[in-house]
């Protein structure tokens, strides 16, 4: 069994007096940001000057800098840009102003197990990975609960780089969740693995799929919509709140018996095993982190155009229809997705 530690073994107070600076303010910089300016830490976020997010951060009270100045006011410095810039912005911005005995911290590990980036050694590196969008970070910690996280130490330089992570933790909220005790690469391989196969890559698929072929057989959009995507949620708000028996045990025995005489018909067993295989191996090798490092390097033309092609399905069309009629059609404010 893994590592489990909780609010009673996460003492905040170990922020007392230490200053975070949060690079980057997306969904999860907003998220960690926000949560440790309403947890009492000293924060400020450092952007690129220029960046339309600076306005928005000052707007939510908190300080902004460059990075630059970010990296060099902070005694923790926790990196929260895209994975693809963060080794051009570590080089840049941050590395020429770190001191040692400073944290520099990750909410994955994908430039530290890849190289990416390569710390001195007189820093600490430590990882706080929330199991959540940063939007559902932000959400849970408002309505006074938390998102789980992992925690990793890469180098303890100065000896209490486990007991400020674990603080950094409960400052976001993590603690109130669980926080569960991993490393760089396991976490980096995992993430990257239940991104691709099931999460993102795997669901989106099956939603796809399923929604088109409802359609191709002459089923309304709106219909196909709701059957394959919209109930999608309700469905992994059960699992998530008992597993897959709370599930079985809301829906009606005619689903459950589809479950177990059709799910294997779409996803045979030892095919889709072989082929998520074979996505573990690339990930392990370093082929996906190479693939994506190159992709990014060369314009992102395969990234965009796919993304381009997503915006026009007529699952995405239909659903931003229909979701414009439903009570909440006007909230279109990512912080609330989870409520």
């Amino acid at each position: 069994m893994a590592k489990m530690y909780y609010e009673k073994d996460c003492d905040i107070n170990y922020l007392d007096g230490k200053k975070i600076a949060i690079i980057g303010f997306g969904s999860q910089g907003h998220a960690h940001a926000m949560n440790l300016k309403d947890s009492g830490c000293d924060v400020c976020v450092g952007l690129r000057q220029g960046s339309k997010n600076w306005a928005n951060a000052e707007k939510a009270g908190l300080k902004v800098m460059t990075v630059p100045e970010a990296a060099k006011w902070g005694d923790i410095i926790m990196i929260l840009v895209n994975d693809e810039v963060q080794a051009e912005v570590y080089k840049k911005d941050i590395a020429p102003n770190l001191s040692a005995g400073n944290m520099l911290m990750f909410a994955h590990g994908f430039n530290i197990h890849f190289k990416q980036i390569v710390p001195p050694a007189d820093v600490d590196v430590s990882m706080i990975a929330p199991k959540g969008p940063g939007h559902t970070v932000r959400s849970t910690y408002v309505n006074g609960k938390g998102v789980p996280c992992l925690i990793a130490v890469e180098q303890n330089a100065t000896g209490d780089a486990y007991k400020l992570a674990l603080a950094y933790a409960a400052g976001i909220g993590g603690a109130r969740g669980g926080v569960m005790e991993t490393t760089f690469q396991d976490e980096t391989e995992t993430d990257l693995f239940g991104e691709q196969a099931v999460l993102c890559g795997g669901v989106v698929e099956l939603m796809k799929l399923g929604f088109e072929t409802l359609v191709e057989a002459g089923y309304e959009p709106e219909n196909a919509y709701f059957e394959c995507i919209h109930e999608m949620k309700l469905i992994i708000d059960l699992i998530n709140k008992g597993g897959v028996a709370a599930m079985n045990y809301s829906i009606s025995d005619t689903a459950e018996y589809g479950e177990y005489v059709s799910g294997p018909r779409v996803l045979p067993y030892e095919e889709t095993k072989k082929n998520m295989k074979a996505v573990l191996k690339d990930i392990q090798d370093g082929v996906f982190a190479g693939k994506w490092i190159a992709e990014n390097k060369n314009g992102r033309t395969f990234f965009n155009a796919k993304r381009a092609q997503l915006a026009k399905h007529q699952m995405e069309t239909v659903g931003a229809e229909l979701r414009k009629n439903m009570l909440w059609g006007e909230d279109t404010d990512l912080d609330t997705a989870s409520n």
